[in-house]
């Protein structure tokens, strides 16, 4: 179903890495969500008063914040397809964050919703009464849960194809309002042939915990896209991999990505070069590579040039003795722009240090043992040492 309303309203459906078919994906999904979920509401509204269900009938207005949340996410991709412009120049996409993190409030106010009802419940601060269950309606709740269902799928599949955290939210909400619905039906079933009333808050208490749990890992998965997070493993191997193919870029380092939105990446990294190359071949070997990123990956990437001396004997053992120094300390320390400035009375090794967070020593710490083990070895070598965190 989902491919076939694809084909249908969307042209070039498959070419998902166009913005402009990115957009029309989030609206179809946005337009499906507002019209299943009020179809939804309307059944379980005929439902609920045909049963004299306050659970059923509340469920029903649950689908009515549900069809607002697919309005969110049809505003959300409308304002991030927007084009940059001068206020905001890396464009608008992150609208889409701030859209999965409103939804994931809506899933939370639904968990928490029912928590409160399920604890008045287990408490005896109020009762349910008995309902009036039919074959019917039996029937029309379990249709309900089937097209939930399917409009989860839906909306995953969307999401997935599309690199879209406020549909896959949307997703998240829709399976769990399935599980919501489900254990009103199955309650409201207990309940009618035992009189077993805790039944119903047991099964709700469970149920908001789950939902709860979910609105919190979106939240957070959301969170750290707006305060921004260590790149993507497949991107850093994807850009190696281009850097991989010139030889003449001898190691690389410092490499930042920013997440602007999905699919809207901006890089920066540094590339060490021999320092007797033609700085005009370098800096078109440079350019090729920063193009076939932006072709390849679509990431904006800008490459800075660091030129070091390969050919020097003396430079070439303070380096290993460098490296190895900093190796003994801990594998997983790197180093980089190393360079030598040697004196009459004393040389200078200038270098910096990448100490990954995962390292709990100080690193004024990690330094002076840096420094102290060189000493040991070169008594007239002083270092002067930046520490990056990675």
């Amino acid at each position: 179903m989902t491919e076939l309303l694809s084909k249908i309203f969307i042209k070039n459906y498959k070419d998902t890495k166009d913005p402009t078919v990115r957009a029309q994906y989030g609206t179809l999904s946005g337009i499906v969500g507002i019209i299943t979920n009020f179809f939804l509401s309307a059944l379980k509204l005929f439902v609920g008063v045909l049963t004299a269900s306050v659970a059923i009938t509340a469920d029903a207005l649950n689908n009515l914040s549900d069809a607002g949340a697919s309005v969110i996410s049809l505003v959300s991709f409308k304002m991030s397809s927007k084009p940059a412009d001068r206020d905001h120049p890396f464009g608008h996409e992150r609208i889409e964050y701030i859209a999965s993190m409103i939804v994931s409030f809506l899933i939370l106010l639904v968990g928490f919703e029912m928590i409160a009802d399920s604890i008045k419940t287990l408490l005896g601060l109020q009762t349910r009464e008995n309902t009036d269950f039919t074959i019917l309606s039996l029937v029309l709740i379990s249709i309900s849960i089937l097209i939930k269902l399917w409009l989860s799928f839906f909306y995953r599949k969307i999401g997935k194809k599309i690199e879209s955290t406020v549909v896959i939210a949307s997703s998240q909400d829709s399976l769990f309002d399935c599980i919501s619905t489900s254990a009103v039906l199955i309650s409201s079933i207990i309940i009618k042939f035992t009189n077993f009333y805790i039944i119903d808050a047991i099964v709700g208490l469970g149920v908001s915990v789950l939902i709860i749990v979910a609105g919190i890992r979106i939240l957070n998965e959301t969170k750290n896209s707006l305060l921004g997070e260590a790149p993507i493993k497949e991107i850093v191997d994807g850009m190696l991999e281009i850097v991989s193919r010139y030889p003449e870029i001898i190691d690389t380092h410092d490499l930042m990505v920013h997440n602007y939105g999905p699919r809207n990446f901006i890089a920066s990294f540094h590339a060490e070069v021999d320092g007797k190359s033609d700085i005009y071949v370098v800096h078109d070997i440079i350019d090729n590579v920063e193009k076939q990123i932006k072709n390849e990956l679509g990431i904006l990437c800008t490459i800075h040039l660091d030129p070091i001396i390969t050919d020097n004997e003396k430079i070439t053992e303070l380096h290993d003795i460098t490296k190895s120094i900093i190796k003994s300390i801990d594998e997983r320390i790197g180093f980089h722009d190393f360079r030598v400035v040697m004196g009459a009375t004393h040389t200078n090794l200038i270098f910096d240090i990448e100490i990954p967070f995962e390292i709990s020593e100080p690193c004024d710490k990690i330094v002076k043992t840096i420094e102290e083990k060189i000493k040991a070895q070169r008594n007239e070598c002083f270092c002067v040492i930046t520490v990056d965190r990675c």
